[in-house]
């Protein structure tokens, strides 16, 4: 069993790497937990956005 974590700064850019991870017909996917998390940087709001894939190589 092996793990990818992505971490992006947008919901988009998040899908767009978890679903060309997905496309590879290399791999058997157990199972994907999503997170978002923020925080405060002066006055901007930073935004995280993370999957963690579980997965084994056929």
């Amino acid at each position: 069993m092996h793990v990818k974590i992505f971490d992006e700064e947008s919901e988009k850019d998040l899908e767009i790497d978890i679903n060309e991870f997905l496309n590879n017909e290399k791999y058997d996917i157990i199972d994907i937990k999503y997170t978002v998390s923020s925080s405060m940087f002066g006055e901007d709001q930073i935004y995280c956005f993370s999957a963690l894939v579980w997965y084994n190589e056929k």
